[in-house]
């Protein structure tokens, strides 16, 4: 009997790497003579997965998304893993915009991901296990067609391929 392989598909982001590009960028604005007396600030709650900007208008926000964009993109952070709300008026006429950190994969996205696969691909099983979705298939060649298949698809968050087995 010849044994199934398998891989997980899932969505997952190292919070160090976001720690760190974070940081990375408040030093950046106490720095950037544009951006140095604006009273912009950048936090990070590791425990809500959220990064709150908050900003003296939309334009100096915006400056400051692109920013910590790129030192996301440098610690290879896909940037659909941040969801940015949003701006919306705080005291002080200052605005504040919110960053959901994308971790796992929503129930929604994970039937459309399921759907999807089994109709492109007769010979794969595929089961929904919480927040990662399980392929089986009999062979290696199969599996491989499913993933180069998902990579390039859009479901709007980033997605990766682990425990291949």
């Amino acid at each position: 009997m010849a044994k199934d392989n398998s891989f997980d598909v899932v969505s997952q982001v190292d919070m160090q790497e976001v720690d760190n590009s974070v940081n990375q960028a408040e030093r950046e604005i106490t720095q950037r003579y544009d951006l140095k007396d604006t009273g912009s600030k950048l936090t990070l709650d590791k425990s809500a997965s959220e990064i709150v900007i908050t900003a003296p208008s939309d334009f100096v926000a915006g400056q400051i998304i692109d920013m910590l964009g790129s030192k996301l993109v440098r610690r290879h952070i896909d940037l659909k893993a941040v969801q940015w709300s949003e701006p919306e008026m705080v005291g002080g006429g200052n605005t504040k915009i919110t960053g959901r950190i994308v971790s796992g994969i929503e129930a929604d996205i994970a039937r459309k991901i399921n759907k999807d696969v089994r109709d492109d691909f007769k010979k794969v099983k595929v089961q929904i296990e919480g927040d990662k979705v399980r392929v089986f298939s009999g062979s290696r060649d199969e599996l491989q067609g499913v993933i180069s298949f998902l990579k390039e698809q859009d479901y709007g968050i980033p997605l990766q391929f682990v425990n291949y087995r």
